[in-house]
């Protein structure tokens, strides 16, 4: 696996970022690569629903042919001997020339971010292990993301990030505020695919409560939200996962001081054991 086993001299190609027992790294091996593609698997299709295509359910691994053109971030238990218990697939601009394109251009024309945007980042196949959906693995997520980003300079992440469910008068409220509120600028929107297309203009904004619309999202798609996040223009439904996708992009410039600081300094040693559901970032 070409880019996900690299070993770059910073900090996430070491020993990672700790929090007590926990630790977010890269991984380094195929063993670990796999164990991710496992966890991925036993999230999205055992726990969530998602359709299995090909030989995945005899396998028990969620894969497609990105995984081996990008680096995995892992979230360890040294607790419990290591074992991978999040982890977050990243595909940077380079990689993806390898794969031929990014994921996220399956369901979206991304052409306008990729000409304006250098050193793109892309996010997805995030999940935690139920045991483990604490606000402190969260947040190590983040600085993992975080670490990341400086190491290799990117301008903007993006991704596609979901809601459960295909039934789209049961999101109205959600979708609409984000394309009202969080549209991102004309010059480099992303798209959906017009034979993806479906409007998130469901509402008049003017019959929207921001707040309650806001506290309703799912939890990734607020944290990018909080860092100065757009979504693009339309959402796109994706029945293999059960979900509606939207696609996030963060540009690292707008992200303020005060998260910089947050997700960029060191974690102390204490560690939040009580699993705190709206921590889950699936």
């Amino acid at each position: 696996m070409e880019s996900a086993l690299k070993t770059d001299d910073f900090i996430l190609a070491g020993d990672g970022v700790c929090m007590g027992p926990i630790a977010v790294r890269l991984a380094r091996t195929e063993a670990e690569v796999i164990a991710a593609q496992k966890l991925r698997y036993d999230i999205f299709y055992r726990e969530y629903g998602a359709k299995p295509v090909g030989d995945m359910e005899a396998k028990g691994l969620d894969y497609d042919r990105f995984d081996e053109f990008a680096d995995h971030l892992i979230v360890t238990d040294q607790s419990q001997n290591g074992r991978i218990v999040g982890t977050y697939r990243i595909l940077r601009s380079e990689s993806a020339k390898r794969a031929g394109q990014f994921y996220s251009a399956s369901e979206y024309d991304i052409s306008k971010l990729v000409a304006t945007t250098p050193n793109l980042m892309e996010v997805g196949r995030s999940c935690v292990d139920a045991s483990h959906r604490t606000r402190n693995v969260l947040q190590l997520l983040w600085q993992g993301i975080a670490e990341y980003i400086t190491h290799y300079d990117i301008g903007a992440l993006f991704g596609c990030a979901s809601f459960h469910g295909i039934d789209i008068p049961a999101h109205a409220d959600m979708l609409s505020y984000l394309h009202h509120f969080h549209r991102a600028p004309d010059e480099f929107c992303p798209r959906a695919l017009e034979n993806l297309y479906t409007s998130m203009d469901l509402k008049p904004k003017e019959t929207l409560n921001p707040k309650d619309a806001l506290l309703a999202l799912p939890p990734l798609i607020k944290g990018y939200l909080r860092l100065g996040g757009f979504v693009g223009d339309g959402a796109v439904i994706d029945t293999q996962f059960n979900t509606i996708d939207v696609c996030v992009i963060v540009k690292t410039s707008r992200v303020s001081a005060r998260y910089r600081k947050h997700y960029e300094r060191k974690v102390g040693s204490s560690f939040e054991t009580e699993v705190d559901a709206s921590s889950e970032i699936i």
